[in-house]
C-alpha cells in the first residue's frame, strides 16, 4: 500500500518569536489524517524569502502535498508566493481576473484598494487560485510532477474557510484512510488509564494512546484501512474492549464537554443550577455558558471574590471568623446559601488560593470546591499548585467533574 505523505509549513517570523500561537498546524494535521495522508514533517520558518523557499522546496521534495499557512498578505514582508514561484523556478505575473475581484472587494466596502495588495492578485504559470470569500489573500494550488503545493492564508478563520471549501474537495484521498475517535475521562489519572489500557497501547493498528489534558485524560483509539467503513470495522472491537474498562469513568467523546455533559443531563431532567465562585473567578459560569442551551438550566451566577461578597450572598460571619475564606465548610456553606436563595435544584461553589502568595496562611493551589442537591452536600478538597491561571482552570474542572459524579450517581470520590 503506497502512502500519501504531506508536509506542513507554518510561515511567520512572529510564529517563531512566540508572539502567536500555531494553531493552524494543528489543525491541519487533523484533516490531513482524516484524509489519509501521512504527516511526517511540521515545519516553522519565518520571513525571509531564502530560508522560506529552502524549506518549502526540502518539503515538496519528498512529500506528494505540501501544504503552506501564511505570508500571502500585501505587505513586503509576506514572501510565500515569491518563494514558491523560486522553487518552481517561474515568474510570479498579475492576474487580470485576481485583479478586478480585488478591486471590487476594495468597491464594495467604500475604500480604494492600496498599491501594495496587488501582489495579491499574482499567479504563477500553470496554477490555479483559491478563493477567499472573507479577505484579501487568495491562496494558491500549485502542481509539478504529480506534487502539489497548497498556500493559504494565516488568519485561522480565514484558512478553515479556504480549506473547506476549496482545497479538501479537490485532494485525493490517501491509500489508508484513518477513523478515530477520542475518549474524554475525568476522575482517573494517566498512569491508572493506561494500567487498565497496557494491552493495547503496545499495538499499531488499531491503536490507542492516552492524553493528559486540562479538563482530564483523553483516550484516543484509532485504525487505517482502505476505506472509513473498513477502518471503523478494525476499531470496532478495541473500542468495546476499551470502553468496557475505562466507561465509568467517560463522560464524552470527540466534540463533548464537561459542561455540556452537565448541561445535557441537567435539561433532560428538568433540573436547575446555581453557581458562586470565589477563586475561580467566573470560570466555571463560563465554562457552562459555552455550551449551547446553557439558560434553560442556568439560572445564576455569582462571583463572591471578598469575605463582604461571600457573606452578602449568605454565608455567615461566624462561620467565616472561624475558618476563613479558604474552607471545606465554607465551600460548603456558600453551595448551600446560593442554593437556597435562588430556589434552584443544584449548586456548586469554589473556594481557594490562586497565588502567587499564601492566603490566610494557606499555600497556593489549595482549593475547596462543594456540591448540594437533593440529597445533601458533598465536597471535596483540591491541591494543585501552579500559576494562578491553572490553579482556577483545575479548580473550574475539579467543580465541575464533581458535579458530574454526584448527577451519574457515582460514588463518593
Amino acid at each position: 500500500m503506497n502512502n500519501r505523505t504531506a508536509e506542513i509549513v507554518s510561515v511567520g517570523t512572529e510564529l517563531l518569536l512566540g508572539e502567536l500561537v500555531d494553531t493552524n498546524a494543528a489543525w491541519i494535521a487533523g484533516e490531513l489524517r482524516r484524509l489519509g495522508y501521512y504527516v511526517y514533517y511540521k515545519t516553522t520558518v519565518g520571513d525571509n524569502r531564502v530560508r522560506l523557499a529552502e524549506t518549502i522546496g526540502r518539503a515538496f521534495g519528498r512529500a506528494d502535498l505540501v501544504v503552506v499557512s501564511g505570508g500571502l498578505g500585501p505587505t513586503d514582508d509576506d514572501l510565500t508566493r515569491e518563494a514558491i514561484a523560486d522553487v518552481c523556478g517561474a515568474v510570479p505575473h498579475e492576474h487580470p481576473e485576481l485583479l478586478r475581484q480585488l478591486e471590487t472587494m476594495f468597491a464594495s466596502r467604500g475604500r480604494p484598494m492600496p498599491p501594495g495588495n496587488r501582489k495579491q492578485a499574482w499567479m504563477i504559470p500553470g496554477g490555479r487560485s483559491l478563493e477567499n470569500p472573507i479577505g484579501t489573500a487568495p491562496g494558491w494550488w500549485i502542481e509539478r510532477d504529480g506534487r502539489t503545493i497548497v498556500a493559504m492564508p494565516g488568519p485561522p478563520h480565514e484558512m478553515k474557510r479556504m480549506w473547506n471549501e476549496r482545497v479538501k474537495p479537490d485532494l485525493p484521498k490517501g491509500s489508508s484512510i484513518l477513523w478515530d475517535t477520542t475518549l474524554h475521562t475525568i476522575g482517573i489519572g494517566e498512569g491508572n488509564v493506561a494500567e487498565m489500557l497496557a494491552e493495547f497501547t503496545t499495538c499499531a493498528n488499531p491503536s490507542v494512546a492516552t492524553y493528559a489534558r486540562r479538563h482530564g485524560v483523553d483516550v484516543r483509539v484509532a485504525a487505517g484501512a482502505a476505506g472509513m467503513e473498513e477502518a471503523r470495522a478494525l476499531a470496532r472491537p478495541v473500542l468495546a474492549e476499551v470502553e468496557r474498562r475505562i466507561g465509568r469513568f467517560v463522560y464524552g467523546r470527540d466534540e463533548d464537554t464537561l459542561a455540556g455533559a452537565i448541561g445535557s443531563m441537567l435539561a433532560s431532567a428538568g433540573k436547575t443550577l446555581s453557581v458562586i465562585e470565589s477563586v475561580t473567578g467566573g470560570l466555571v459560569a463560563d465554562m457552562l455558558t459555552d455550551t449551547p442551551g446553557a439558560s434553560e438550566w442556568l439560572k445564576t451566577a455569582v462571583v463572591a471574590y471578598t469575605r463582604a461578597a461571600k457573606e452578602m450572598n449568605g454565608v455567615s460571619a461566624e462561620l467565616l471568623d472561624v475558618h476563613g475564606c479558604v474552607a471545606e465548610e465554607i465551600a460548603r456553606a456558600m453551595a448551600e446559601a446560593i442554593r437556597q436563595r435562588c430556589g434552584t435544584d443544584w449548586s456548586v461553589a469554589t473556594t481557594g488560593v490562586a497565588g502567587p502568595g499564601e492566603a490566610e496562611g494557606k499555600p497556593v493551589g489549595l482549593a475547596f470546591v462543594a456540591v448540594t442537591g437533593p440529597a445533601g452536600t458533598r465536597s471535596m478538597r483540591l491541591g494543585w499548585p501552579g500559576e494562578r491561571r491553572q490553579v482556577k482552570e483545575r479548580t473550574a474542572n475539579g467543580a465541575l467533574g464533581l458535579l458530574l459524579r454526584i448527577l451519574r450517581g457515582d460514588s463518593e470520590p
